[in-house]
């Protein structure tokens, strides 16, 4: 009785004060589509592991120092003798995996249920992957052990492939003529701030899925049927955090270095080099497609075009009769092939560069490439047999 109490008394209060009303429409009284499986989950996941990796990254920043003759011992310091230290950096670096596992789910389920006909929902959501990856990047070459430097230096210059300007721009961000202290200090400046324009385009991406509503697995007209998003889908929510906790802790406790590459616990050696560089394994899809074009500006425009691509997508919004993969069984069926390429790419990319890994990559970044041609060619087709009967 006293609780029905406190909640009428809190909804009329939210609906007075208009930053409470903002608050009360967005997270309580949102009309959201009925049908609404679990895969629309990750998108709340997302927003709580970028939570945890600011939480985290914040008290890391604390004992953090952003110099090359220091940083590595600083990271040790961390794990041996600050309070807790060691559960911070696992969170932190096992969070990004979880991070990334979590939008490369949503942005999968956003395909196949072609939620990309959301067009401004859809590019800000890939501008938040962009920045995402710009953001993981720079973290990962922070504790300055032998991968994170020889992976800055690799990475850093592919810009050199840029015609004229190449060099110079490459020259520009090390702040120098190789990788040294003042690439160090504006990759950790920048790795401060990126979160926080993440949050901002985040906070863009929700105010356009709030203005134009949820898709829904049928692809229909859900303003028919539509219910509060409290209890209904915030209990759905809070399940799938404490999944993803669950998760998260029990690799934390087990097997805290598995996504953590052998080679970051030398300290960095400009003198000797890997004898296989590789960046994280979010990025080795695109790290694959690199390799497989032998030209160098080639290689650049390819691992740029592998995510640009998705930009593409809403241009086939008018063959779409239904917004579904589960309409359209060949397009279903290309789906889960372009799952399996892009998986098979993250393994190729953790591969040697020598046969028959080479040959393989070059398949597999052809028929990455060939589903944004295909997928809407079937579309063409289909439509066409339609009109025929």
């Amino acid at each position: 009785m006293y609780f029905k109490f406190f909640m009428n008394k809190s909804i009329s209060l939210m609906k007075k004060n208009s930053m409470l009303k903002i608050i009360y429409n967005s997270l309580i009284n949102l009309p959201s589509p009925m049908n609404i499986s679990y895969w629309w989950n990750f998108g709340s996941l997302l927003g709580l592991c970028l939570s945890i990796q600011i939480i985290t990254g914040f008290f890391l920043s604390m004992h953090y120092a952003p110099n090359i003759n220091l940083a590595f011992n600083s990271i040790i310091h961390m794990m041996h003798d600050v309070n807790y230290g060691w559960i911070m950096r696992y969170i932190h670096l096992n969070g990004a995996s979880m991070y990334f596992i979590c939008m490369y789910i949503h942005i999968g389920r956003g395909i196949y249920y072609h939620s990309f006909n959301l067009i401004s929902v859809w590019m800000v959501g890939i501008m938040i992957y962009f920045l995402s990856m710009a953001t993981a990047f720079l973290g990962y070459v922070l504790p300055w052990g032998q991968m994170s430097f020889w992976g800055a230096t690799v990475i850093t210059n592919l810009i050199s492939a840029i015609p004229y300007l190449g060099n110079m721009m490459v020259e520009w961000i090390w702040g120098g003529f190789s990788v040294e202290n003042p690439t160090l200090n504006r990759f950790y400046s920048l790795h401060f701030i990126l979160p926080l324009i993440i949050t901002m385009m985040i906070l863009i991406h929700l105010m356009y899925l709030h203005n134009t509503g949820s898709n829904n697995p049928l692809g229909t007209n859900s303003n028919l049927y539509k219910i509060p998003f409290n209890f209904f889908f915030s209990i759905k929510d809070i399940m799938g955090f404490i999944f993803m906790m669950f998760i998260l802790f029990l690799i934390i406790t087990l097997k805290p270095n598995i996504m953590n590459d052998p080679e970051n616990f030398i300290e960095a050696n400009p003198m000797l080099t890997p004898i296989h560089i590789q960046p994280e394994w979010y990025f080795l899809f695109a790290y694959a497609i690199l390799r497989s074009i032998p030209n160098k500006l080639g290689g650049v425009i390819g691992l740029l075009m592998s995510i640009i691509m998705l930009t593409t997508l809403p241009l086939m919004n008018f063959m779409y009769k239904f917004q579904s993969n589960s309409f359209y069984p060949i397009n279903q069926m290309l789906f889960w092939m372009f799952i399996n390429t892009f998986i098979l790419l993250t393994w190729i990319g953790s591969k040697n560069i020598e046969l028959p890994f080479t040959t393989i990559g070059k398949i597999l970044s052809f028929l990455y490439f060939l589903y944004f041609i295909i997928n809407p060619l079937s579309l063409i087709m289909f439509n066409k047999i339609k009109y025929m009967k």
